[in-house]
């Protein structure tokens, strides 16, 4: 696996873009804007990197097989990439406006890393065990890219408007969908192989 498509399939599956909307509600009435995503933003790297590095143990430790994330991998993708395409209301948890700081939930975990991201990260890590220095560069790249659109949400919402946003986030999703799809029979493929 190549820098750029893992950095890809990374950015898609983190979701900026469809992010926006939760992280600006979260942050509307938070003092600090910046610092508080910031920080939220580096937890979630944290946690990703803890999974790309130590995802393969704790499969070995849980008894899993790799197909068997896979398949589950791609069926949370494919689920993550059909909200994208049909949004329900997108609430997370109860509307209690606290004025307090969002800390570690919603918004590093699962907005940012989410079971989406962190299965992708085991799956890779244990497919390419040789190419570590790959993903790691990879997804920061990817982490780095999402960063950047999180701390530009407002004036993006403001120049793209609501179907811009709307139209940006169902065509990833679409994207999506293939890739869980292709990975499904992948898993299919490795687990008929085994047999």
């Amino acid at each position: 696996m190549d820098i750029l498509s893992a950095t890809i399939l990374l950015f898609l599956i983190l979701d900026p873009l469809g992010n926006i909307p939760i992280f600006l509600t979260q942050l509307e009435k938070v003092e600090n804007r910046f610092q508080v995503l910031a920080r939220e933003l580096l937890l979630a790297l944290a946690i990703l990197f803890l999974f790309l590095f130590f995802g393969k143990q704790m499969l070995d430790f849980l008894h899993l097989e790799q197909v068997s994330v896979s398949l589950a991998g791609a069926i949370i993708l494919f689920i993550i990439a059909l909200r994208m395409i049909f949004p329900a209301s997108r609430q997370y948890g109860d509307e209690e406006e606290a004025d307090e700081a969002p800390f570690l939930v919603p918004l590093a975990i699962p907005l940012v890393a989410g079971p989406s991201i962190l299965a992708t990260l085991i799956l890779l890590a244990s497919k390419h065990p040789e190419q570590f220095d790959i993903l790691a560069i990879a997804l920061f790249i990817a982490w780095l890219l999402s960063a950047i659109i999180l701390f530009s949400a407002t004036a993006m919402q403001k120049y793209l408007g609501k179907n811009g946003m709307i139209a940006i986030e169902r065509l990833m999703g679409m994207i999506l969908i293939a890739i869980a799809v292709q990975m499904f029979l992948d898993g299919i493929r490795a687990f008929l192989d085994s047999v």
